[in-house]
């Protein structure tokens, strides 16, 4: 199934929207240069992002040149929120996440990254009022999603010229590097219409924008938000592990979707997973492979491998397999119980409540249901030492199948 640019980009769902029909021509045709934004709020991007930049990647396969554009001048200022203004973070913080996020960006996606603000950092107030300020009238202004939602909480002048800020952006990208296009997610609509729009007031040129569907579950919460914490792409904020962990048990009902809009599989093999999935979900195939996918392009096909031992350590209870880097890895969330050398099985059980009284935890050892680093201990006279460690101090007690705790000796 060979298709042009457009028509890939619809079939795997990462068109929302595009600011004119005559961008579908151009899009097929190659050669435009484009931009993807992101504020530098972290040091690290997360798997949002990913979703985003993978777009920038498809199209620069089908021949466009990519510009990753990180906001050192508006992640200053903080694009508005739909509830909430964004707490402000100091100069020092934004120049040290500017930093993270080029060499991420370089690192990851080979893209070429601008900063905005080195353009904007000499604009003083008058020129900003004067050059880009007279073009927008805020009745258009205010008509914008982003702002209409905050009209009854209220929204800070600050916030307010976001917009501008951005639209500033694509303006001067068009004007220094011929970049005609911006793509972001659908959240950005307002923003990319305002930069066209600018252009188009002050160059009478013409820009084109298109958004892509943020990639969420299927109750419309962003992908990748556990708990409020982000998966970052930074390996040492979020271990290959954790991300195995988070995408294996990813819903059916929107698996085949991601498999569409997050790796770069054919169509048609897509369409076997699909078949395979839907034939026997439990063995979690789609699951499995983007996993697969999405963690050997961010961390290289070894990293997921350990993903993978990691786990089926903790399917089998081979857990003396696991080396000390692996064991941390695998109980990253984990609490840690400490239990004096020399306790018994039984005091070290109720201690860690694991059971909640001495009979309970005889029960338990007797019927068997109690695992040291995967073997089963059925003595009610144990006590505990460091031969029961995996690395000295550490060992795993389980109860039942699924029920781990992690004791330090």
């Amino acid at each position: 199934m060979s298709m042009k640019c457009y028509d890939e980009l619809m079939w795997r769902g990462l068109i929302q929207d595009i600011s004119s029909p005559e961008l579908i021509d151009k899009l097929n045709e190659g050669g435009l240069t484009f931009y993807i934004g992101t504020d530098p709020t972290a040091d690290s991007m997360h798997i949002g992002h990913y979703s985003s930049f993978l777009i920038a990647r498809r199209l620069a396969r089908f021949g466009h040149h990519p510009l990753l554009l990180v906001g050192g001048a508006t992640g200053l200022i903080g694009d508005p929120k739909p509830d909430a203004e964004r707490p402000m973070i100091t100069y020092e913080e934004v120049a040290h996440n500017v930093e993270g996020l080029k060499s991420q960006a370089e690192k990851l996606f080979g893209f070429e990254v601008v900063n905005n603000y080195d353009w904007t950092k000499d604009i003083n107030v008058l020129a900003f009022l004067r050059d880009y300020g007279k073009y927008f009238n805020v009745n258009y202004m205010l008509a914008k999603d982003k702002v209409k939602s905050r009209m009854e909480t209220g929204i800070t002048y600050t916030e307010f010229s976001y917009m501008i800020l951005q639209a500033l952006d694509f303006l001067h990208l068009y004007e220094t590097r011929n970049c005609t296009l911006q793509v972001a997610g659908s959240d950005q609509w307002g923003n990319i219409t305002s930069g066209i729009e600018l252009i188009r007031k002050k160059l009478d040129k013409t820009a084109y924008g298109l958004v892509a569907p943020l990639v969420t579950d299927s109750t419309g919460k962003k992908f990748g938000k556990t708990e409020g914490n982000a998966l970052w792409l930074d390996i040492n904020k979020t271990s290959a592990y954790q991300m195995y962990q988070y995408l294996i048990n990813l819903e059916d009902s929107m698996i085949i979707e991601y498999l569409k809009k997050l790796t770069f599989i054919e169509p048609e093999e897509i369409m076997e997973i699909e078949k395979q999935h839907n034939e026997a979900p439990h063995l979690r195939i789609a699951q499995k492979r983007l996993a697969k996918e999405i963690i050997s392009d961010l961390h290289g096909e070894e990293e997921f491998n350990k993903a993978v031992q990691i786990s089926e350590a903790f399917f089998s209870g081979n857990f003396k397999s696991l080396s000390p880097a692996q064991l941390k890895d695998a109980f990253y969330d984990m609490p840690v119980n400490p239990v004096e050398e020399g306790t018994s099985l039984i005091d070290a059980l109720v201690n860690t409540k694991i059971a909640s009284s001495k009979r309970e935890a005889r029960e338990f050892v007797k019927n068997g249901s109690i695992s040291i680093n995967g073997e089963r201990n059925q003595d009610l006279e144990k006590v505990l030492t460091k031969a029961d460690t995996l690395d000295g101090e550490t060992a795993v007690i389980r109860k039942g199948k699924k029920n781990y705790f992690i004791i330090k000796i």
